[in-house]
């Protein structure tokens, strides 16, 4: 297919997505929820969702296919973290460029394991134990199109089996990215998610999919060491609250959060509806070396904060050591009191790591410009 009509069907499809999600739910509602879960501590800094940022982190191609560009040729990403629970997450991440083909590729693994359970029958009989866990493999690929714009996708499959319950679903993203490297601005688009339930948890019954429309934008100074990041989520529906009876009010930094619907209460609550799309980050980059990060969510915090003790819920924080072969981040999450998220991730060059094939004979070991 010809370059212009990949780029307008990418086009379409971040269209379509946002037509054919309008009766979708958010929050819990559909299968494979963990599709939302951030695949890298360096995303999670950021809020958890980044379409729109030109960091050298093969990480990214999974937060918009459209990110994976030739100067991610060869890295690698890995992280295993311990989630809430004793949830056990981990995240592959692999990115290869082929300047035949002017195509640069990836391959992204997510899997979430829930660990062992006790099977136990109405009377607290015990039968053993049983596993449960779900995991999705992503294959992808983007392309330029002009100097300033790259659009991408990538294909998944996704697996979930909870007890004597299993389903499958094949699904896509796709992305499109621009970038002004003269006023240092990057700007993404992303929709995630769309796909069919191959099999379903109940015959018969088709779960909805966590689709996700995602727009960011994000900003670097030229002569101050700092980019700051807005990114905008479930622009395919207005208010995203919770209608949780026991939530009536509850403070923010953007006043007052009403999280239930059903209280009669005419007040708007504008501000509340409006900014639970929005998540805002920064980083800060000290000597070359070292990158601080800071974001906040605020869907997290007007969703999970307890009214009495809202804490730091909301709040994500990061820490990225850039070394010349590897990358080394550290990200802090702050969900609810009880307790911070920490994970830790490193991403590899190997095309730096190790030499494979004579100079000028293979690929592995090039470095190639980031756009």
């Amino acid at each position: 297919m010809h370059v212009r009509g990949v780029f307008k069907l990418a086009f379409l499809l971040l269209c379509f997505g946002a037509h054919a999600a309008i009766a979708q739910v958010v929050g819990g509602q559909s299968a494979f929820e963990f599709l939302r879960l951030s695949n890298a501590p360096h995303v999670s800094a950021l809020g958890g969702i980044n379409v729109a940022n030109p960091d050298d982190d093969i990480a990214l191609a999974l937060q918009n296919p459209s990110l994976m560009r030739p100067g991610l040729h060869n890295e690698l990403e890995l992280n295993y973290n311990s989630y809430y629970a004793g949830i056990g997450i981990a995240n592959l991440s692999y990115g290869y460029y082929v300047p035949d083909l002017n195509t640069a590729f990836f391959l992204g693994v997510q899997n979430v394991n829930y660990g062992s359970f006790t099977q136990t029958d109405n009377l607290g009989n015990q039968y053993g134990e049983f596993h449960a866990s779900e995991y999705a493999v992503s294959v992808g690929a983007s392309r330029s199109y002009g100097e300033r714009w790259r659009y991408g996708a990538d294909l998944k499959f996704a697996s979930s089996t909870l007890y004597d319950y299993s389903a499958k679903a094949l699904l896509c993203d796709v992305g499109i990215n621009y970038i002004d490297t003269v006023n240092l601005i990057d700007i993404g688009a992303s929709a995630k998610n769309m796909g069919v339930m191959l099999k379903d948890y109940t015959k018969g019954i088709q779960e909805p999919l966590p689709f996700d429309l995602q727009l960011g934008i994000s900003k670097e100074f030229k002569h101050l060491p700092l980019r700051l990041f807005a990114t905008i989520h479930h622009l395919y529906q207005w208010d995203i609250r919770y209608n949780n009876p026991a939530d009536v009010s509850q403070s923010s930094i953007f006043g007052n959060t009403d999280t239930n619907k059903s209280t009669g209460s005419n007040k708007p609550y504008f501000a509340d509806i409006l900014f639970r799309h929005f998540i805002f980050g920064a980083e800060l980059t000290l000597g070359h070396r070292l990158v601080l990060t800071a974001a906040y969510n605020h869907l997290q915090r007007a969703e999970l904060a307890l009214s009495e003790h809202p804490g730091l819920a909301g709040f994500n924080f990061g820490v990225g050591l850039m070394l010349n072969k590897f990358q080394v981040h550290y990200a802090r999450s702050y969900y609810y009191i009880g307790g911070a998220y920490n994970e830790f991730g490193i991403t590899m060059s190997l095309n730096k790591l190790m030499g494979m094939g004579k100079p000028g004979k293979s690929t592995w070991n090039n470095v190639y410009p980031n756009w």
